[in-house]
Formats: C-alpha cells, structure tokens, sequence
C-alpha cells in the first residue's frame, strides 16, 4: 500500500482583493517565439515568474505546455530540476541510480562510479526519505525496467527532488499514477519545490495545488490568472475553441 504522509505547505487562495505576490524575479519572457525545424510551437509569449509562485500549465495536447517549459529550463538550467513527461530514467539501472544521477554533475566522477558500483551508505541514507514519501523503499535496488509507469514516474519525480534547486519543473508528472496517488505526489512537489511550474492535464489539480494558472492553445498564452479567477467561461474557451 502506497503512503505518503507531507505538512502541506501554507496556501492562500489568491482573489482579486489578494493578488499573487512575486518576490523576486525567476523568469521573464518579452514576445519569445520558438519553432522547431520551422514548425511554429510557441507564438508572442510574454510572462514573468516570480520566487515562491506555484504556476499549472494547462490546455489541449499540442498547445505548448512541453515546449514553455523546455524554455524556462534554458533560461535556468543549473537553478532548475526537472520531472520530465518521458520520465528520462536510465532503465537498465537501479531506482537508487536513477535518483543519484540528479546529483550526478555535483560530484567527482570517481564518487560517482564508486556509488555506480557500490552505493556508499552515507548517499543511500540521503535517498531513502525520498523513497519513503513515495512509497518505492522496497523498490530501491530494483531495475527501473521492472517498474511499472506509475512507479517509474514516481522515480522521476523522486530524482528532481533529490537534485533540489531554487525551481521544480514538472511536465504531467501524475499522468501515469492514479487520481489518489497523483494527489499525494503533487502535494509533495508543491511541498518540496521553492518555485514550482507544472504542466497538467487535470484542471482540477491545477485549481487545488497551483497560485496561479496558464492556459495555453497553440503554443499562444490564452490567459494568465490567480488560480482563484480562473471561471469555466475561460476554460470552455481554451479547451473547445482551441
């Protein structure tokens, strides 16, 4: 049975009289287009996110929401962990490796083929709280190959956390975990992560777990608004229009 026991971190329901504070700015984007092999994809974006906002990409498959976040990852690589939709898990290793490789850069190359080959108990040690707020510590030198979808993104999702920085991006990182699970999950990235931009398919946990809300549609920023203000009109529009 999967257990995840989190503080859920203090989250006010942002209205027209209280509007989203951003205390230092992360990201700013001025009319930033973005094509791939001249494939338009993201068209006159222009936002700005803040220290300590918790911002839902939402919108129809295809809008952008992959594309803006790839984006905001240029712009602050080395501030930034990143859940990625593929998960991007080497399957061939462990779901003790696959977490360790978050840290991978930050450490001499001769510590890391020392733990590739016998994982040092001091870095076990830093990887089992993961675990355990993800309910995979039996798992932990299983092959991720012999995971399910919902556990290897669950691994994922553990190695952003344990790489840490200032922002945790997350591309749907629940579209593989059911709906109770999924829950539990993005309450502990919102819990975790300073500054925290997801993409998700469930409007409802974007209402639930995020500041504010971005509703992208072909690859265009449809609205931006506190979470608190986004009305049914504003979705009808996004997701039947688009």
């Amino acid at each position: 049975m999967y257990l995840l026991f989190v503080r859920r971190k203090k989250m006010i329901s942002p209205t027209a009289n209280h509007p989203i504070k951003r205390t230092g700015r992360l990201f700013e984007l001025q009319h930033v287009n973005v094509s791939y092999e001249q494939n338009p994809a993201l068209h006159d974006i222009t936002l700005e996110i803040g220290e300590g906002e918790t911002v839902a990409l939402i919108g129809p498959s295809g809008a952008g929401k992959t594309t803006l976040l790839n984006k905001l990852y240029q712009m602050r690589a080395d501030d930034c962990a990143f859940v990625h939709q593929q998960y991007a898990l080497v399957p061939q290793l462990t779901v003790f490796h696959n977490i360790y490789i978050g840290r991978l850069d930050r450490r001499a190359t001769w510590r890391n083929l020392l733990n590739l080959i016998r994982p040092q108990k001091m870095v076990i040690d830093e990887v089992m709280p993961i675990l355990d707020m993800l309910g995979l510590t039996d798992k932990i030198f299983t092959r991720v190959e012999a995971l399910s979808g919902g556990q290897q993104q669950r691994v994922a999702v553990g190695r952003a956390m344990y790489r840490g920085g200032r922002v945790l991006l997350a591309d749907v990182p629940v579209s593989s975990i059911d709906p109770l699970q999924g829950e539990a999950v993005l309450e502990l990235i919102v819990h975790t992560g300073k500054t925290v931009v997801m993409a998700l398919h469930s409007v409802g946990f974007a209402r639930r777990f995020a500041d504010r809300i971005i509703g992208l549609c072909a690859g265009r920023i449809k609205f931006d608004q506190p979470a608190a203000l986004v009305t049914q009109t504003d979705l009808d529009a996004l997701y039947l229009t688009c």
